[in-house]
């Protein structure tokens, strides 16, 4: 512990730099203290109370934060303020009341609406409280970076004696409503590496891991990059399955060959898409509840888009993007994204 606090206070040291969107940011020193973020930063705003947002301010709730929430949905706000916690009508009051603010939504037209748009975080004069801003939604860099420079531009309405302006992290999150109620995500983290260490006591009140990916928007691609790979391998593993199945192996048996074999994948042995071969995921209660297929097929669209700001060429991309939008259009959308194996490969339920 010794140890982990000493190189905290070595990197907190440093005068860190950040190159995005053509600019190129100065960033500002972060005294030693922030690395007891617990004891300095108690106020924490939620914007977004959704299957994901709710679970994590339970667990930034038990984890002794004061929280302050909000959404457009009513009565997840009345769900938190039944327990005890705040609630405020618009996301500008969240941010008048908080010195943390976590935003958790659906694209990245709502983040920009929160931060930017009317009552938003930064609606007003170029002051706020808030000195550290994470967005843990599932959008793409380009929109992060656009934000972040807006919160590098304001200053602080309570300085600080430690934070000189507020920051902005992106902190996509993976490992679903599961991980999210068990207070298990992983957290990819984008921006100023010395705001991510004094991120990390909130992070892991709401995660096991927090992964540094670099600058600002870095935590953006990294999820976006993970979720194609995701899509990729659940494509492959359901094919071969489907495959299997019409050449006669059972999808059991050809389950434990691939997990015993250089085929093995999360999607084979942990997230099968077979129904009947494996217990507790959706799969086994006709692919309700986890990551529905419309999710998967927005995160496949950002990541082609990203893929084109970039000019990169994506075979796979394009081949998953069709599929899962197939999947949409046939009235899947809700399903979790493994029903591939039955709804577009006509796989076959496991007897």
């Amino acid at each position: 512990m010794a140890i982990r606090r000493a190189q905290t206070l070595l990197c907190l040291s440093k005068l860190k730099t950040s190159f995005f969107s053509g600019s190129y940011l100065r960033l500002h020193r972060f005294s030693s203290s922030s690395s007891h973020l617990s004891t300095q930063f108690q106020d924490v705003g939620f914007i977004g109370l959704g299957n994901m947002g709710s679970r994590m301010v339970n667990n930034l709730v038990k984890a002794g934060f004061n929280v302050t929430v909000h959404d457009i949905n009513r009565d997840a706000m009345k769900m938190f303020t039944d327990m005890g916690v705040s609630a405020r009508e618009t996301s500008y009051e969240v941010a008048q009341d908080s010195q943390v603010v976590i935003t958790m939504l659906p694209s990245s037209s709502h983040v920009m609406d929160v931060y930017t748009g009317t009552d938003g975080l930064l609606h007003g004069d170029n002051a706020i409280r808030p000195a550290l801003l994470i967005d843990s939604s599932t959008i793409d860099p380009q929109t992060t970076r656009k934000i972040s420079l807006a919160v590098s531009n304001c200053n602080l309405k309570e300085k600080r004696d430690n934070w000189e302006k507020p920051v902005m992290l992106d902190a996509p999150v993976s490992g679903g409503v599961l991980a999210a109620e068990a207070g298990t995500l992983t957290f990819m983290v984008g921006g100023p590496e010395d705001a991510f260490l004094a991120a990390r006591p909130i992070l892991e009140s709401m995660g096991r891991t927090s992964i540094y990916c670099g600058g600002s928007g870095n935590g953006s691609a990294a999820k976006i990059c993970n979720n194609l790979a995701m899509a990729v391998s659940m494509l492959g593993t359901s094919e071969a399955l489907a495959l299997g199945q019409s050449l006669g192996i059972s999808a059991t048996t050809l389950t434990q060959v691939l997990n015993t074999s250089s085929g093995r994948c999360w999607s084979s042995d942990k997230y099968n898409p077979v129904p009947g071969v494996m217990n507790g995921v959706p799969a086994s209660r006709d692919y309700n509840g986890g990551f529905a297929s419309r999710l998967m097929a927005k995160d496949l669209n950002l990541a082609e888009a990203s893929a084109e700001e970039v000019g990169h060429r994506s075979v796979l991309i394009s081949k998953a993007q069709e599929i899962y939008k197939k999947l949409c259009e046939d009235g899947h959308e809700r399903k979790d994204f493994s029903c591939v194996f039955r709804h577009f490969y006509n796989g076959k339920d496991e007897v």
